[in-house]
């Protein structure tokens, strides 16, 4: 049997207040295979986007494991877990977290810095990112100078430039209008179904949950069983 891209085990996460343990996540498992598109829902405060940080090494388990693919990323250093995560995961935000001052192929390129290669292929990898999210008109433009939905094609398309395996998305529609919301849906769409990248995505909008293959459901820091059927996201 394929061992899944993703597996987490007896993961369990705690912050602290004031001294007070908060317990977010409790002896939690999951597997993620290659090339699925999980979707994450839940109360505010449930653990989804502790989950997804954990998945991307933005944070670590207070006990348990998390293996991407041949990677265990709770035995990682920072610096490890810093070269790991510029070439596996994409993240994509409800804030679009661009640079004023630089332009859409500029926020774009800032990934493609921490790798060695000439100025020409980042360029080329650059156009091609912006050429899948369909803002190659608008490679000039500063964020002030853009939609909201134009926004995070850029940010979508800075997610994908360095070609990683998995793309964490969190709320990605959550600031956008609904007709903007659903294209930005598609444009997953098509990175899931065309170019075959494994997502995981939090959201609250049963209608975005509809895109996905699986659903699964935290509250109180454990999972429920997830849907068989993502379209039941949208009787949720």
């Amino acid at each position: 049997m394929e061992r899944p891209l993703i597996e987490i085990r007896d993961v369990r996460k705690v912050y602290y207040k004031d001294r007070i343990e908060i317990p977010v996540l409790e002896k939690l498992d999951l597997d993620v295979p290659a090339g699925d598109f999980l979707v994450l829902m839940g109360p505010s405060g449930s653990g989804k986007s502790t989950l997804l940080h954990l998945m991307g090494g933005l944070d670590r388990p207070t006990s348990g494991t998390v293996h991407i693919g041949d990677a265990q990323l709770d035995a990682m250093s920072e610096r490890q877990l810093t070269s790991w995560r510029s070439r596996n995961v994409g993240f994509i935000f409800q804030m679009y977290h661009l640079v004023p001052v630089l332009t859409a192929a500029q926020n774009i390129e800032l990934p493609l810095l921490l790798f060695k290669m000439s100025a020409k292929e980042r360029k080329e990898r650059v156009r091609t990112a912006l050429d899948v999210v369909g803002l190659t008109d608008r490679s000039d433009h500063r964020p002030n100078q853009l939609s909201g939905g134009q926004e995070q094609r850029v940010a979508i398309a800075r997610a994908i430039v360095t070609d990683p395996n998995i793309i964490l998305a969190d709320e990605p529609t959550g600031d956008l209008d609904a007709k903007t919301s659903v294209e930005i849906l598609g444009l997953l769409d098509l990175l899931h179904n065309d170019f075959k990248k494994t997502i995981l995505m939090v959201t609250h909008d049963p209608r975005a949950a509809s895109h996905g293959s699986r659903i699964l459901h935290l509250n109180k820091g454990a999972l429920s069983k997830d849907s068989q059927d993502a379209q039941l996201a949208s009787a949720t």
